[in-house]
């Protein structure tokens, strides 16, 4: 976890050389990619993903502050061989490193869902690292501006009286052994530091959602380092199995140091 802090400076450094830019990024527009690239993977071959990782977004989004993202693994997560790592890239977003995705073997399947904002036309990229140390990639190109610097929608006060609740809503039903899917949300502004108090005309400081941590029993199934691209209020569709009926439980870390949690028993008697 220790490379977040340095990967939120990298990208706002480059977000902002991108924003001196004049027009909308194009599609084969790689010149903030290739430096992303050569500070989070160095000197390391990135391969086509087809096959292994697939990422789903809109061709033209209809709310850039709230812009659908949905990364599948081409392969099943097992001991032997599985995706242990996603990096969400959004190439010309004043923070490129929207999310870092530390998944296990428990995580059934590398299949995440989540909200994103986005300043410009960009390409979005999942970049998948694999157990043995290989690096795949997916992108899509996207149509949209203006989503980290969106007002908020709620007021300030608003946000603060429901900060910090979070929701766990099982999607499938609970079977043992098997990949179960949850829906995790999360009560928080998520605010970039781009965007302005519509009362006093002040900046509002930075204050985001920076590490999610969610487990089922004594196992962690997944890790999730968040920075300003995520959107308000994040969402997080995930998978994990299940060995027998037990808690799923989340724990969040925000920008100012605030820790929420939650659990919820699942398979039990009176659930079924």
């Amino acid at each position: 976890m220790n490379g977040a802090s340095g990967q939120r400076m990298i990208g706002l450094a480059l977000g902002l050389a991108a924003a001196m830019a004049i027009g909308p990024a194009l599609a084969d527009d790689d010149a903030a990619w290739a430096d992303i690239r050569d500070y989070l993977f160095p000197d390391r071959a990135i391969h086509d993903g087809a096959g292994v990782i697939r990422l789903s977004a809109p061709e033209r989004a209809h709310d850039a502050a709230v812009v659908p993202i949905e990364i599948e693994a081409g392969i099943p997560q097992s001991p032997e061989r599985y995706i242990k790592t996603v990096h969400l890239v959004i190439d010309d977003n004043p923070a490129p490193v929207a999310g870092v995705f530390h998944l296990s073997p428990d995580s059934g399947s590398a299949s995440i869902a989540t909200r994103v904002r986005i300043n410009e036309y960009t390409n979005v990229r999942a970049i998948a690292e694999t157990s043995d140390g290989e690096l795949y990639m997916a992108s899509r190109f996207v149509k949209a501006a203006g989503g980290c610097s969106a007002p908020a929608l709620k007021d300030h006060e608003q946000a603060m009286a429901r900060l910090g609740q979070i929701r766990i809503k099982p999607i499938t039903p609970f079977v043992p052994g098997e990949p179960n899917r949850a829906q995790l949300l999360i009560s928080h502004p998520n605010y970039s530091g781009m965007q302005m108090d519509p009362l006093t005309r002040n900046w509002i400081p930075p204050d985001y959602v920076r590490e999610i941590e969610i487990s089922y029993g004594d196992r962690t199934v997944m890790l999730v380092e968040g920075d300003i691209s995520l959107s308000e209020n994040p969402s997080l569709h995930f998978s994990f199995v299940p060995d027998q009926p037990g808690e799923l439980s989340v724990r969040v870390r925000d920008r100012e140091d605030q820790e929420f949690s939650t659990s919820v028993p699942l398979g039990r008697p009176a659930e079924s």
